[in-house]
């Protein structure tokens, strides 16, 4: 079946924004005198939305400080990292030019609060494919959760079944499978046996790009 919007994940699937998350969150820590790695982050945070990641590690250190004053912190801190460091990952120009091409709906559906997003869109300059951007900062739930992938299927005025979900991470993947959508993975590691669940996992958005034309699922959806 030919689909009509593609959805993408932002951190991790359009900017390897994940060492930037991670680095933030090790240095802001570490101004509030606690010792977190980067292998605590994986484990603990990553894919998580970002009054969330705070409440954890509030929690997880016993820090006496409002989870509010880390997130705001940590926020900062990934922002300078993006702005100043920030590129597209491998393919991910081509395939939002390809799917904007053939008429197909794209929307953003992140985690990642409003500053961020604004960041990674300017930064990358790739605003101007997104038809509708959604944080999930503005839904009562985060991932896995779907709301955030519904949200976005809703303003683009597409139903749920008609959607392509492009994830890089299991809680995303989950929201993704979860709202109905068919849900691609593009994780750090193939290998990984917890997207076998996924409706395809590539190693790149250059193999999704390679296996979205050869199969027609999406790129043709706007040609009938």
């Amino acid at each position: 079946m030919q689909k009509n919007a593609a959805i993408f994940d932002m951190d991790g699937v359009l900017i390897d924004s994940e060492p930037y998350w991670r680095q933030a969150q090790v240095d802001v820590l570490a101004g509030f005198g606690v010792t977190a790695t980067a292998e605590d982050c994986i484990r603990l945070t990553m894919g998580r939305r970002l009054d969330d990641i705070a409440k954890i590690w509030c929690q997880h250190f016993s820090l006496d400080i409002p989870s509010e004053e880390l997130q705001v912190s940590i926020m900062q801190a990934v922002v300078a990292l993006i702005r100043q460091h920030g590129e597209p990952k491998l393919g991910v120009v081509s395939l939002l030019q390809t799917l904007q091409g053939a008429g197909v709906k794209i929307a953003l559906a992140t985690s990642s609060s409003r500053p961020i997003i604004e960041a990674v869109l300017d930064t990358l300059n790739i605003r101007k494919y997104f038809t509708v951007v959604c944080s999930a900062d503005n839904e009562e739930y985060g991932k896995p959760h779907p709301s955030v992938y519904l949200t976005a299927a809703q303003k683009l005025d597409v139903a749920a079944n008609q959607c392509v979900v492009i994830e890089d991470s299991v809680t995303g993947m989950i929201a993704g499978l979860a709202a109905g959508m068919t849900t691609f993975a593009v994780p750090d590691s193939i290998d990984d046996p917890r997207f076998a669940v996924a409706n395809g996992t590539f190693s790149s958005l250059v193999d999704l790009e390679y296996h979205l034309k050869k199969t027609g699922e999406i790129m043709e959806s706007m040609a009938r």
